[in-house]
């Protein structure tokens, strides 16, 4: 699975919650705003000037975190 930029944050926290933790870390509590569930992964990234290349690398490692350290 790959996480890109369009998806929303709602969608990938239902599909794979354990990038709550990723969110979070950035100071992102996109998950506890009612319109930041509906925000692009771009956007939110945008909002909370977060470097959108970084964020993506760490959420599409956790998700295809292979094995469990």
């Amino acid at each position: 699975m790959e996480i890109v930029k369009e998806m929303r944050v709602g969608d990938v926290l239902a599909i794979a919650p354990q990038t709550a933790e990723i969110f979070m870390g950035f100071g992102m509590s996109c998950f506890a705003c009612p319109v930041g569930e509906d925000e692009t992964i771009e956007e939110a990234a945008m909002v909370h000037n977060i470097d959108l290349d970084e964020l993506l690398k760490l959420l599409n490692e956790v998700v295809n975190k292979q094995g469990g350290e």
